[in-house]
């Protein structure tokens, strides 16, 4: 699936065969939307499912070709299955809002690299097995802890895209979270395509 997004967001960015006005040398709002595939391969969990995200905020031109911003909104990573043989966890559920800055470099008037970083604040659902106590001998015990909960941690991530003018963007993204609450830790990536529309 990585293959096929980033094939459409080529292609998309390859519709627009005429320069356009310069994208990044404007303050103002903006919101964006991302959609592709979210992966988790840690301890029991080790799947892929769809995930989305879709953010607000506001850049200021600080340099040609140069905008910094803050960003604020929310990202559901899907329902991650473990593996065949910790299938008494059930799956994994990560979503969250996000607050961060965030920063789109223009390369030329169409082409930009884009990054951002900040805090992940997820609502994580899941399990884990762990040793609980131990026997007489001193073997451990073990047991499941199931984890509905809260995790304050942090997200980053880059991209590159096409500004097809002063509004309208296409990208291809790679985003990184990190969640942890309890023991129970997740560390899920959302590879997707984007489309950002500047006011």
């Amino acid at each position: 699936m990585k293959n096929t997004l980033l094939a459409i967001a080529l292609a998309t960015a390859g519709l627009v065969a005429l320069p356009v006005a310069h994208a990044a040398d404007s303050s103002g709002f903006f919101i964006n939307g991302n959609i592709g595939q979210s992966n988790l391969s840690n301890g029991a969990y080790d799947d892929s499912d769809t995930g989305y995200a879709a953010n607000i905020g506001y850049r200021w031109a600080v340099a040609p070709s140069v905008l910094i911003g803050v960003e604020g909104g929310y990202t559901d990573l899907g329902s991650i299955a473990p593996k065949s043989s910790y299938g008494f966890l059930g799956n994994a559920k990560i979503t969250g809002w996000n607050v961060g800055a965030n920063a789109h470099f223009n390369l030329t008037d169409n082409w930009y690299l884009s990054g951002r970083a900040g805090l992940f604040r997820a609502d994580l659902k899941g399990g884990y097995v762990n040793s609980v106590s131990s026997d007489f001998n001193g073997f451990p015990i073990y047991g499941v802890t199931h984890i509905d909960n809260s995790s304050n941690k942090w997200y980053a991530g880059a991209g590159f895209g096409y500004d097809f003018n002063n509004n309208l963007s296409v990208g291809l993204n790679y985003d990184y979270y990190k969640a942890a609450k309890n023991g129970f830790s997740v560390n899920p990536d959302l590879v997707s395509v984007s489309g950002e529309y500047r006011f």
